[in-house]
């Protein structure tokens, strides 16, 4: 399978030769960015109905529509193979390249292009076919002889690729292609930075609404909030109701949210420049490439930006501006909020939520909460449509940023690399048992890891070097204190062999130059031909709390070595609303552990999951 996939190329080269250029259904004023298109605006526009999918609709009836900047493309197959499927051969290959692809396909895994990334033909969605089939196409070398041909076949029924592409570019484009869908009853597929590992991003026969050419609003800046609003009401256009619920929160700034890690560092540059110091503090993820949007909805883990002090993405959005099933344009946030500080919680909760559009405000029944700062999460029934949206986050005032990281390359030494397990049982102790390591809560609280095994990312007080040397003394390894060191912070540090002066986890990671995405906040992970066999669990803070062997077993049985994501605690379950969908199983999670879930690799540890939760010896049916 392995050299199957590395031989596609060669063979879809014939279709990157052949192929036309991307036809244009239509541009209603100008081409789309990046177009190489011979057609013109009025050759693309005229074009009704169009080749390929559904082209007994009016397509151009749609296109008139749309603004001057946004773009509505016919796709097919050549698209994925041509534009995307060469990226998986560069090395290192790169998120950043798919994205910005003209066709706005491609995927983070080469075999999401297919239904539930099977290249292997069927006509039902796979039905037919067992898990082992499976298991022995992708995983073993003894895939079929056929593979190969499977995923150059462009009529391959398994295909699940979208052939109409719109690249809206303001909030009309987006409401006239919801309107489009609805009188012809289409459904519609959203993309925000396509890096969707399941591949939700990505459906046959659906219009997809791809929003990487959307309007930036985080270059404008940062709104710093004037607390004498405090005492003024909500106003009916709910224009001051996100720096009156930040100010609430103790948060005294606002970002729109889109590029909004560049935006932050640019305004915190700013500032120092007019020896202000730093501002701002954001919370958000690890990866360069992943969408706001994306992250914030799927809960949003800050391990790398004091998600343990102010607590998920979803917890950071004040206010949503979205595009409803319906096509109404609207925008909606908390108005009303009562102090909750005698439950336990570090914010207000949540009362009133309403929306405004241009018949009023309305009150949305279905609405799902999932945020502290009252992040709106989606609206049940309506689909993906509830990601193309705009979003307003919080920003926090800046706390000092003190990275570590643990026998860091190229610097790397066999003597370090031989206590690799203790320095893991070290941080699974600080982070998630820090009474084992007389650590106080409160500096345990001020740092938090990624699924990176040698990084542990703090932000203002801590005592992470004082705790590694007491460890190292019991331990009877004080010979070993030089293996852990600060990286970042106040001050001239190296990292990767470069020295540098970064001040938070944007600017640390931009630190090693890309010759291809200079400027650019790396992604990870780097594009696959398939995922990775790991199921991601959620371990509960009240079973690891059982005794000291429970976390050398989450240890001991993490998957292929892939360390636990340490994001949760202090905030993540203080930090709510009380008008959130996002799970207990994640409020109140210790950390996130990998485990592999191939039929004759099951683990112990996976197979006492039921009993973290209380349901005995198996996970009822039900759940």
């Amino acid at each position: 399978m392995v050299d199957a996939w590395r031989q596609t190329a060669a063979r879809a080269a014939p279709f990157c030769i052949m192929k036309p250029e991307t036809s244009f259904v239509a541009s209603s004023n100008s081409a789309p960015p990046n177009s190489r298109s011979n057609l013109s605006t009025a050759d693309a526009a005229s074009a009704s109905p169009v080749s390929g999918w559904r082209s007994d609709l009016n397509w151009a009836a749609l296109t008139s529509k749309l603004s001057p900047s946004a773009s509505l493309i016919h796709t097919s197959y050549e698209n994925y193979a041509c534009e995307c499927m060469p990226e998986f051969y560069e090395f290192p290959p790169s998120n950043h390249a798919l994205i910005d692809q003209p066709s706005g396909m491609c995927l983070p895994h080469l075999f999401l292009g297919w239904e539930m990334s099977w290249p292997r033909p069927s006509e039902n969605g796979h039905l037919n076919e067992t898990c082992d089939q499976a298991f022995q196409d992708l995983i073993t070398e003894e895939s079929s002889a056929d593979f190969e041909s499977w995923l150059v076949d462009p009529t391959n029924p398994s295909l699940n690729l979208p052939s109409k592409v719109l690249f809206p570019a303001v909030a009309s484009d987006v409401v006239a292609a919801v309107n489009f869908a609805k009188e012809h009853g289409l459904e519609i597929s959203v993309k925000n930075s396509g890096h969707s590992y399941q591949g939700a991003s990505s459906k046959k026969d659906t219009l997809l609404l791809n929003m990487n050419r959307y309007t930036r609003y985080a270059r404008t800046g940062i709104t710093d909030c004037d607390a004498s609003v405090l005492d003024i009401e909500v106003a009916e256009d709910l224009n001051n109701q996100p720096c009156l619920l930040s100010l609430a929160k103790n948060k005294s700034s606002l970002i729109r949210v889109d590029k909004v890690f560049r935006a932050v560092i640019a305004a915190n540059q700013e500032a120092a420049n007019q020896e202000e110091g730093y501002k701002y503090h954001l919370v958000g993820g690890a990866a360069g490439t992943v969408s706001p949007m994306g992250w914030t909805w799927q809960g949003g883990l800050a391990g790398t930006t004091g998600g343990r002090l102010y607590g998920f993405g979803v917890d950071q959005v004040v206010q949503l501006e979205m595009v409803l099933p319906n096509g109404f344009h609207a925008k909606f946030g908390p108005t009303e909020w009562g102090d909750a500080s005698a439950e336990g919680f570090t914010v207000p909760r949540t009362k009133v939520v309403p929306g405004i559009n241009g018949a009023g405000r309305f009150v949305l029944k279905t609405l799902i909460l999932i945020s502290t700062t009252c992040g709106l999460h989606s609206q049940r029934g309506w689909g993906n449509v509830g990601s193309s949206n705009i979003s307003t986050s919080a920003v926090h005032d800046y706390l000092l940023f003190v990275p570590y990281a643990f026998n860091l390359p190229p610097t790397a030494t066999e003597e370090c690399s031989a206590i690799d397990p203790q320095f893991a049982e070290f941080k699974a102790k600080y982070i998630s048992a820090p009474s084992l390591l007389n650590v106080t809560k409160e500096h345990s609280l001020a740092c938090s890891s990624p699924d990176l095994s040698f990084v542990l990312v703090c932000f203002g007080e801590e005592d992470v070097m004082q705790a590694w040397t007491n460890f190292l003394d019991l331990n009877n390894l004080t010979d070993h204190l030089g293996c852990l060191q600060k990286v970042g912070g106040e001050g001239e540090y190296e990292f990767a062999g470069i020295v540098h002066s970064s001040k938070n986890w944007a600017e640390q990671m931009m630190v090693v130059p890309s010759d291809r995405f200079p400027g650019k906040v790396p992604d990870q992970p780097l594009p696959s031909p398939m995922g990775l066999e790991f199921a991601r669990v959620l371990v509960p803070q009240s079973w690891l709390d059982e005794s000291e062997e429970k976390i050398k077993t989450v240890l001991e049985n993490a998957a292929g070595g892939e360390p636990p994501y340490y994001a949760f605690g202090g905030a993540t379950a203080s930090g709510s609303d009380q008008a959130n969908a996002l799970s207990q199983a994640h409020r109140n999670a210790a950390l996130m552990v990998a485990l592999i879930v191939t039929a004759d690799e099951r683990q112990t540890f996976g197979a006492s999951v039921p009993k973290h939760f209380g349901f005995g010896e198996s996970v009822p049916q039900n759940v």
